[in-house]
């Protein structure tokens, strides 16, 4: 029987996605520049059935967007019915980016168990169209992803090892967003007055945070990278209906993270589709990070995480 296993990181952009220029391919309107986090991943196993089964984290699932790439994915390759298994060891539907590791790992799982031959970039190519950021995590270390005509240019800025790195990431609800990322995205670009203005923001943003990558150049990359969030998120709270992803927990560790850097601390914080924030600090810093975000009240746990590899494959 043609089985396979393999693992992925998820990744959090620094430099944020937000928005879409090809709804069918998933084809970001403006690039962006993310970290993969080596401690977290998702799991996926893979293999020939007698009728199609996917289980997500232990649970029997109908998932029309998985549905939706299995289908594109026969349109070029004889695959058989399968039964799929992933599980992540992060909460899933929270800002974590479990969709992105989740089709990376896929990906990865089905091209080794059918010998389909996937390049690293076909392997980029399958995974966006599961998840638009999932190409990100087929690399590990800092990676950029940038829309070009019909697809999508995924590079390693640095890999996992050039920059030491820790990410503390506060853990505010044990509640999936109520608004997924693709349904939010296509309302802001709908229904904000500043979405041209965000499109605008971000391409500058990019360019800049890929020379302060480059030149690790801490303090640089913490203005770019807390300015992306703060407007990514301005940008949610002016579409109509309003999308409002933070709670009292998430300000409170703004608060704190912007307290630590003011004190001097190499701190910055970043927040996608969620309530959870990830404070990325020097290496030397995650312990005082990590002991003064525990403390908030609503905060529920702490995550650490290094700078991660590739997606790779276990069996």
């Amino acid at each position: 029987m043609q089985a396979a296993t393999a693992y992925a990181h998820p990744n959090i952009a620094l430099v944020k996605y937000w928005g879409k220029s090809d709804d069918e391919l998933n084809i970001p309107a403006t690039p962006s520049l993310a970290i993969t986090l080596g401690d977290l991943r998702t799991t996926s196993h893979v293999e020939e059935s007698a009728s199609e089964v996917v289980v997500l984290d232990g649970e029997v699932v109908n998932d029309a967007k998985l549905e939706r790439w299995l289908e594109l994915v026969r349109k070029q390759y004889d695959l058989p019915l399968l039964h799929i298994e992933s599980s992540s060891d992060f909460p899933a539907s929270s800002g974590l980016a479990s969709s992105a590791s989740g089709f990376a790992a896929l990906t990865v799982a089905i091209s080794n168990a059918f010998d389909l031959g996937l390049s690293l970039e076909d392997q980029c190519d399958w995974a966006r169209l599961g998840s638009g950021s999932a190409a990100r995590s087929i690399h590990g270390g800092f990676v950029a992803l940038e829309p070009e005509e019909d697809t999508c240019r995924v590079s390693q800025v640095l890999d996992a090892s050039a920059w030491d790195l820790s990410i503390v990431i506060a853990i505010t609800s044990d509640r999936a967003k109520t608004t997924g990322s693709t349904a939010g995205m296509t309302a802001s670009r709908d229904a904000s007055p500043f979405y041209d203005g965000w499109l605008r923001a971000t391409m500058e943003a990019f360019d800049q945070c890929l020379v302060a990558v480059r030149d690790k150049d801490f303090d640089t990359l913490a203005r770019i990278a807390e300015a992306s969030c703060r407007q990514m998120h301005a940008l949610m709270l002016s579409t109509e209906p309003a999308l409002i992803y933070w709670n009292a927990a998430t300000l409170n560790c703004i608060e704190a993270v912007t307290g630590m850097h003011e004190d001097g601390i190499k701190v910055f914080y970043t927040i996608d589709a969620g309530s959870h924030l990830k404070a990325v600090c020097e290496a030397d810093a995650e312990s005082h990070v990590s002991e003064r975000l525990s403390g908030i009240e609503g905060v529920h746990s702490v995550i650490t995480s290094r700078i991660g590899g590739p997606a790779r494959i276990l069996v």
